[in-house]
């Protein structure tokens, strides 16, 4: 688990003269398939029926419980069973990132389901740790009490309080990361599952809406997570952030607008940076703004955007060792930054690099750095080496991700994977016996953590497979999350298609062993008459059962069928027993949602609903055309 951060300069590049170890090819597909695989060891909650690490089982099943809510699923962030909200907002973040720019290659490799699988793990947390418009849950489970025992998830007897942030006590990093979480992942879902997108795009805008009103640093909220996640860089970058992935999510321009008006006074133009993740963000900012700027979006605030382009060059430049101030390497040319935990670093700053690399490609532009003018594909070059570098091309020879390759590390940091499978002993593992039993083995994990990333070498490229070697053994997601995009890049190329026109994410292919769903209640039409201008059509998406009680998730489609833009829409919603996204409520009646004015000709629009009955009835109450 990482504990702190500081922003700190970075010395200058190691020379790289000559390495005692031979390049080989990887099987790039094979370590994506892999990296995705981890997510499901790191689930928390009750775990699907095509769970495929099965050594795993259900965990944290009270979650929320003491708070009265169901905090129930998500993922633990490493190798304990704490669940902090903000590294898991960047996880989510990062894997959506991934998926916007890599999908059709995720698509060709066969993962796409299996890694929206994995975004939608932990959004469909973040949707129940958001109850309330300004109030957020960003952490469940203490670091401290969990790092006294050494336990299996499904064992763990250590506090599970929930911690929140709200008006009195505000932490604007943590929202407005989950906004962009939630954001990010909208665009990821907007093909597949349109209304489960447009749920999250409304939380988004209400957390982002928390954010900026009431603003604070989390950690100062939730003080109990200075130890482990403290917000060195507070939260300007966060909304800075949250605002791009709101923008791409929804075209407003209100978001763009907030990046011009505040990109000066908030640094998203003035820190030049040689470091990207889950606390500072402004790199990520800084390349969002300028593919913006590429795809000519900037209009009147194009002097500031392009100083955020100039700033993200610089992030790039540094990276490649061409810049006025460039990054740290181990004498194997991997990037350094700090001993606890390195890779994370690592596969950020590839995937920035990466995407960075293919955004200049599309726009035929080239990297202006101290050291002259560079090619985008160096860009790429430099992350497949890190990658090559993590996959086993080093001086040790050692693959860094678990299950690839020969040489992986075999005793990590990590406690579901050091102590047997519940599911091969179901003897109960006490707090501290599991130190004494477990801990201290020095033989291999009885349980492979495939495809976990884990911290790595240190500056030397030294590294020793010690399960108390915490600084280099133990996994995070935040390490892996960013690897999805980089090793979809790498094994399916680049499809000859321009990174900077609007976002598709290819619908997946059906995932084998999906869970049975629950019996679907019988479905009654929604009225209206076959001549009316606005048809609805209404769906059950899904249905799960809590406590003995079935609930449903159903979705609305509103379409304009007329040859003019329907405005000024009123609808009638009877017989509604739960909560409902997407439209705005006004005294008894229902209108659009207030991101949208009015409905062109053809066009549709979706909410939805969730209660434990059947159907709502949704009439149309009264309309315009113009």
């Amino acid at each position: 688990m990482e504990k702190l951060m500081r922003i700190i300069s970075m010395a200058p590049l190691l020379l790289l003269l000559s390495l005692p170890f031979a390049l080989a090819g990887h099987d790039y597909n094979q370590a994506l398939s892999k990296s995705i695989l981890f997510f499901e060891a790191q689930r928390s909650g009750y775990l699907p029926r095509n769970q495929r690490v099965t050594w795993r089982a259900n965990s944290g099943l009270n979650d929320g419980k003491a708070s009265g809510l169901d905090l129930v699923g998500g993922y633990y962030d490493a190798g304990d069973n704490v669940k902090f909200g903000l590294p898991m907002a960047f996880t989510i973040t990062m894997m959506s990132w991934s998926i916007i720019e890599y999908g059709k290659q995720l698509a060709a490799s066969g993962e796409l389901g299996h890694a929206l699988e994995a975004v939608k793990w932990g959004t469909d947390y973040l949707i129940k740790a958001h109850p309330e418009p300004n109030v957020l849950y960003g952490e469940v489970g203490d670091g401290n009490s969990d790092h006294y025992c050494w336990q299996r998830p499904e064992d763990m007897t250590t506090d599970r309080h929930a911690y929140k942030i709200d008006p009195s006590n505000p932490g604007s990093d943590l929202a407005g990361e989950t906004a962009a979480a939630m954001a990010a992942a909208s665009i990821v879902f907007h093909r597949s599952n349109p209304a489960y997108a447009s749920e999250l795009l409304h939380h988004a805008y209400q957390l982002f809406d928390f954010a900026d009103k009431y603003r604070g640093k989390y950690d100062s909220s939730i003080t109990i997570a200075q130890k482990y996640y403290r917000s060195v860089s507070g939260y300007n970058d966060e909304l800075l952030w949250a605002a791009a992935w709101l923008y791409q999510a929804s075209n407003n321009q209100y978001y763009l607008n907030y990046l011009g008006k505040n990109g000066d006074s908030m640094g998203g133009t003035g820190w030049a940076m040689t470091e990207f993740g889950w606390d500072v963000k402004y790199a990520g900012v800084q390349t969002l703004v300028a593919k913006f700027l590429m795809q000519g979006k900037a209009g009147l605030h194009a002097p500031v955007f392009e100083r955020y382009h100039q700033k993200a060059e610089y992030f790039m430049c540094g990276l490649i060792g061409k810049g006025s101030r460039n990054v740290q390497k181990t004498p194997g040319g991997l990037i350094f930054r700090q001993r606890w935990n390195n890779m994370q670093f690592v596969s950020s700053a590839s995937f920035l690099a990466t995407v960075y690399s293919d955004y200049l490609t599309s726009s035929r532009g080239t990297l202006k750095c101290a050291a002259g003018n560079v090619a985008p594909s160096q860009l790429l070059s430099f992350a497949k080496y890190q990658v090559d570098y993590i996959l086993g091309d080093n001086p040790r020879a050692t693959s860094y991700m678990v299950g690839y390759g020969n040489n992986y590390p075999q005793r990590i940091h990590h406690r579901g994977s050091s102590i047997v499978s519940i599911k091969v002993d179901r003897k109960f593992v006490a707090c501290r016996q599991g130190y004494a039993t477990w801990y201290t083995r020095k033989t291999s994990d009885p349980n492979l953590l495939t495809g976990a990333v884990v911290g790595g070498p240190d500056a030397y490229d030294n590294f020793a497979d010690e399960r108390d070697n915490y600084e280099q053994t133990e996994p995070a997601t935040y390490n892996n999350a960013p690897l999805l995009g980089i090793l979809a890049r790498l094994g399916g190329g680049h499809g000859g298609y321009n990174q900077l026109l609007p976002v598709v994410v290819p619908a997946p292919n059906p995932v084998v062993a999906k869970p049975k769903p629950a019996p679907k209640p019988k479905l009654t039409p929604t009225p209206a008459s076959s001549a009316s201008p606005i048809a609805i059509e209404q769906k059950l998406t899904t249905s799960w059962n809590d406590k003995g009680k079935t609930y449903y998730r159903y979705s609305i489609t509103v379409t304009n069928k007329s040859y003019k833009t329907l405005k000024d829409l009123k609808l009638s919603i009877s017989k509604l027993y739960g909560p409902l996204w997407g439209l705005t409520k006004s005294g008894d009646s229902y209108g659009f949602p207030k991101w949208l004015s009015s409905l062109p000709a053809g066009k549709s629009l979706e909410f939805v609903y969730i209660h434990s009955a059947s159907p709502a009835d949704v009439l149309v109450s009264s309309y315009n055309l113009a």
